[in-house]
Parts: structure tokens; sequence; C-alpha cells
């Protein structure tokens, strides 16, 4: 009997602990992470020739700091984030972790990416991954997500730091090549997210946050994607016209932007859940496949 219940308090134990390791995992949101860190390391490819040990190293000074402002805007967050179905059973509002761990958690987790990046890659990849942060915590989260529809468009640039920070990594600068790659995710994101708010709208109206669905209808979202999607087709071509990248890219990114296009359109059209669900998902596939075109170019062809 003894044995029997201290096997079952030790399983409880167990279980306790891997829920907090769990929940503090999902403080960092790594899904999020996962398509940043792929910007990440196909630029370094592009930009040279860097070793293992500098992409690793990379990678987990990008990934902390990303991981510390996920987890700062978790903190601030908290209450909207109770409010709706989908975020209610997260870490902080579900009461699980305190929002003073999870704000010191984010804190320290950017802590240490500037540290590592700053001894073991270069400052200026520690400076641009904290410009990350700050911009995503300070910009998007405190300041524009809940006044302003334009959050996610001017909020986003926070976003397309990654290849920043990949490039400065490896040439321990930057020039007009990497901020084409900033640029095709800056442009990227609008129709991306604003794909995802459509099916989102309820929950942000009901928590008053002013995405452009709830603010300036969803017709005209349909709308702001197809114009976005047209900019960002041009865009992506340019590092072609301005030789920075060859035919097999320009061919990759025409054909991606020809059907991220017809989504869109067709999104515009039938106004369904389903055209933007098809629309988001294919945005997610869409910018993965279009750095990895980057590096088949650039290994390649050049």
């Amino acid at each position: 009997m003894e044995a029997s219940r201290a096997t079952s308090t030790t399983a409880v134990e167990l279980g306790g602990v891997r829920q907090v390791v769990a929940d503090y995992v999902t403080l960092t949101k790594p899904k999020v992470q996962l398509l940043l860190l792929l910007t990440t390391v196909t630029t370094m490819y592009v930009a040279g020739d860097p070793s293992v040990s500098l992409v690793l190293l990379t990678l987990l000074g990008g990934s902390l700091s990303a991981g510390g402002a996920a987890a700062v805007n978790h903190y601030w967050d908290r209450d909207i984030d109770a409010q709706m179905p989908r975020t209610a059973t997260r870490p902080v509002p579900s009461g699980r972790i305190s929002p003073r761990a999870a704000l010191l958690y984010g804190l320290v987790l950017q802590a240490l990416s500037f540290a590592l990046l700053a001894t073991t890659v270069n400052t200026l990849a520690a400076f641009l991954a904290l410009s990350g942060f700050l911009g995503y915590v300070f910009i998007y989260t405190i300041w524009l997500k809940r006044r302003s529809p334009q959050n996610i468009v001017i909020g986003g640039a926070a976003g397309a730091v990654p290849p920043l920070v990949g490039w400065a990594a490896v040439t321990g600068g930057l020039d007009p090549a990497a901020l084409y790659l900033f640029a095709i995710v800056f442009y990227w994101t609008p129709p991306h997210f604003w794909a995802l708010s459509l099916l989102m709208k309820k929950e942000y109206e009901r928590v008053g946050v002013p995405m452009m669905p709830v603010v300036h209808g969803e017709k005209e979202t349909r709308r702001q994607i197809v114009l976005y999607t047209i900019l960002l087709s041009v865009l992506t071509l340019l590092p072609v016209v301005f030789g920075f990248f060859g035919w097999l890219y320009g061919v990759i990114a025409l054909g991606l932007g020809a059907a991220f296009l017809v989504l869109a359109l067709r999104l515009q059209r039938r106004a369904d859940r389903a055209s933007a669900l098809r629309t988001y998902l294919f945005s997610l596939a869409y910018l993965a496949v279009l750095f990895a075109a980057m590096v088949a170019d650039a290994r390649l062809i050049s």
C-alpha cells in the first residue's frame, strides 16, 4: 500500500513538472517562431557560407529573443486572452503561471539572447534581435494592437527582423539585399494575418481589439489582402531585377505570387471562411518556399 501511494505521488509530481515545462514552452509561442527561424537560417545561407555552430548559435539567440517577446505578450494580453475561447486556456489567463513570472521570464529570455548573440555571434546581430523584441512588445503589443487597425502593418516590422539578424550574423553588416528580405516579410505579414483575422473576427470584436475586419469590415479587409498581395508579388521580383537573385528564384517567386493572388481574388469574390483559411495556410507555405528558393538560387545558380 505504501509503495502504491509513493508511486502515485511520484506520478502526480512528474505530471505537474511536465505541465509547468509545457506552459513555459507555450509562453514562447514555438509554432509562431518556426517560420521566423526559417527566414533566419535561409538568409544566412544566402548571405554566405556560415559554419554549423554559427547557424545554431544565431538560431538559439533569435529563438530566445522571439520567445521573450512572446512571453511578454502573454503577460500584457492576459485580460483579453481570458475572454476568448481560443486563448482562455493559455498559461497566464488560466492561472497556471502568474503574470509576474511570465513577465520576468520574457525579460530574462531577451537578456540571455542579447548576451549570447553579442558574445558568440556579433554585436549588430544582438542589437537587431533586441530591436525586434522591443518592436513587438512596445510598438505592436502595447501601443498599436488595441488602438489601430494598422497594428499588424506597422507592428509587423518586428516580425521582419529575423532576416536582418541572419544576414548580420554572417556578414557583420547589412546591405540592400538584406533590406529587400526584410521588406518581403514586412509586406507578407498583412495579407497573412488579415486572412487569419477574418476567421477570428468575432473574438477580436468581443474584446475590442481593432483588427481590420472589426473596424473597416470584412469586404475592405479582403480588398486590402488583394492589394498587399499584388505589392508583395511585385516586391519579390525586384531582387531579380537588381541582380540579387537569378532565374530560378524568379520563376518560383513568380509562380508563388500568381498562386497567392489567385487565392486572394477568390477570397474577395467568395467571402467565405473556407477561402480565408485556404489563403492563410497558403501564406505560411508561401514564405517558407520563397526563402528556400533564395537558398537554392544562391547555391545552385550563382
